[in-house]
């Protein structure tokens, strides 16, 4: 067996199914009050911009600025939720974020607010988030059951897109009818609804994971899961390629709706509106479209859908038409970013879920943040159209490369933790962070089985890579005809007990197995420990 699953449909679950638990319900309203927030601050931050000089380069900043901190900062704070009691973190973090915004409130009320300092804020709020997006995302398998998994994430979309409509059509009635300040005072407000929600949720202990890992180490293990990962990396390539070009529409709309459309900030909501209803709508229909087509066909519709509201979006100078194609494009965001949050939240252990989904945070934000910037500039050198012209033909190419790289199902993985692996009996005590350590495991394989024995190691290569190992190798005794040996190196002692206790799953004992059913007997297994 190996990291890559065939694909297979889902049977269909109401999108609505996780709010009947109360705890996700109220969790999930509480952020859905602090994205509101989020995008009230983004919106008023990109138009306090629209008339400084290098507006075009400037606004589109607004949106790198919230998104550089997640690419920084995503993986480290997937190490402290899989760490820490991700409760009490979210709750800091909600603290910290509500200083941040009413000192951006109160500063731009005073008229102290140039661009640098707006763009230093922003990303410091941006560093909030980065702390909290993979400690909530890692949380919802705790919440829901694993069948509510995809509509889960697809309320997520939700939340995500309905702030995105909600948030700037208030931001715009609040920058009409008080100011941009008023907004930013909106926004810290929301961290408060999110913090009390927190205070009333009483998560249980998570005692499954033994000890807490060393922080170092942790960031380091969450990044070798990734890197062996074929699933995880796959899943985020079809992330970056829907992202990179996507990210033209939300960054540049803005100046369309200002300078080809001639709307204010009202107007500039209202499209942000079309877009997020269309979301709402693309969410309720998720779980149908997911029990008829596979992911990877869903990707390449959704794609093709956004690139050309893409180009449309940049040719079109009628309000009413732009208004109405950004509807489709709602529902193509979130049929993507649904799929791809729920995929990775099924096929990622507990024990480096949040740090897997901060990989994703860091292709999310780094996508729309680098994204944002070549589209600004872009626009800058040249145009409005030409810009998302090119995005939409951008977006066109990445739906083709679903040729060679397509979106992987991995409903018929077992992802279950399991501990199968016999407790190994020293006589020599280790030293708990002391290291390296090398396993020695040596196989007597037949001559007929040599072959295919060599191809099912491979698999677990991967599988020790995955759950610890920094080296792995295969070799021949050449003193003995059939002896094959298998060594591998994790750093401490300490990583190499999480492997026995917790790191593995049915998919690595299936992949394991394969290879010793082709092996006479179970192999010898000895641990080295450093002399000194």
């Amino acid at each position: 067996m190996t990291d890559v699953a065939p694909e297979s449909s889902p049977r269909s679950v109401s999108a609505w199914a996780p709010l009947s638990v109360a705890t996700f319900r109220w969790l999930w309203l509480a952020l859905l009050a602090s994205n509101v927030g989020t995008w009230m601050q983004t919106v008023g931050a990109q138009w306090l911009l629209v008339d400084a000089p290098g507006a075009d380069a400037l606004v589109s900043l607004v949106q790198t600025a919230s998104m550089l901190p997640i690419v920084l900062l995503a993986l480290p704070s997937g190490a402290l939720a899989d760490t820490f009691d991700r409760r009490r973190m979210l709750l800091a973090v909600q603290i910290g974020q509500f200083a941040v915004a009413v000192l951006l409130g109160v500063l731009t009320a005073v008229d102290h607010m140039p661009p640098a300092l707006l763009l230093t804020l922003t990303f410091v709020l941006g560093a909030g988030q980065a702390l909290t997006l993979p400690a909530w995302q890692s949380v919802i398998p705790e919440l829901v059951p694993r069948a509510q998994l995809p509509s889960a994430s697809a309320l997520g979309a939700i939340s995500q897109n309905v702030a995105r409509a909600v948030g700037p059509a208030i931001a715009g009635l609040v920058i009409a009818w008080v100011d941009v300040a008023a907004v930013f005072l909106l926004n810290a407000l929301s961290f408060v609804v999110f913090a009390a929600v927190l205070l009333w949720w009483r998560r249980p202990p998570d005692d499954d994971l033994g000890p807490p890992e060393r922080f170092a180490a942790a960031v380091r293990a969450g990044g070798r899961y990734v890197r062996h990962s074929v699933i995880t990396r796959r899943i985020l390539l079809r992330a970056l390629l829907f992202l990179l070009p996507g990210s033209a529409v939300w960054a540049l709309l803005p100046l369309v709706a200002s300078r080809r459309l001639g709307l204010g900030p009202g107007g500039y909501g209202l499209l942000l509106a079309a877009l997020g209803v269309g979301a709402v709508v693309g969410a309720a229909l998720v779980p149908r479209v997911r029990a008829r087509y596979s992911p990877t066909r869903l990707m390449v519709f959704a794609a093709v859908l956004f690139g050309a509201v893409t180009i449309v979006v940049g040719l079109v100078r009628v309000e009413l038409v732009v208004a109405l194609v950004l509807l489709p494009a709602g529902v193509a965001w979130v049929t993507v970013l649904s799929n791809v949050n729920a995929s990775l939240q099924l096929f990622l252990p507990n024990w480096v879920r949040a740090r897997g989904l901060g990989a994703y945070q860091i292709v999310f934000a780094g996508g729309q943040g680098v994204g944002a910037l070549v589209w600004g500039v872009l626009a800058q050198a040249t145009n409005l159209p030409v810009s998302l012209l090119a995005a939409g033909v951008l977006m066109f190419a990445g739906a083709a490369t679903v040729v060679w790289w397509p979106l992987p199902d991995i409903a018929g993985l077992d992802r279950s933790p399991t501990s199968y692996w016999l407790e190994p009996h020293l006589d020599v005590e280790p030293e708990p962070y002391g290291g390296p350590v090398l396993v020695v495991l040596r196989y007597q394989v037949a001559p007929e089985n040599e072959v295919a024995f060599r191809a099912a190691m491979d698999r677990v290569r991967r599988s020790r890579r995955r759950s610890g190992a920094v080296r792995w190798g295969l070799f021949r005794e050449g003193e003995h005809i059939g002896t094959f040996v298998e060594v591998y190196q994790v750093p401490s002692w300490d990583e190499h007990r999480r492997q026995h206790e917790h790191r593995l799953t049915g998919a690595d004992q299936e992949i394991e197995a394969a290879a010793r059913a082709l092996a006479a007997g179970p192999p010898e297994v000895a641990h080295l420990l450093p002399a000194d």
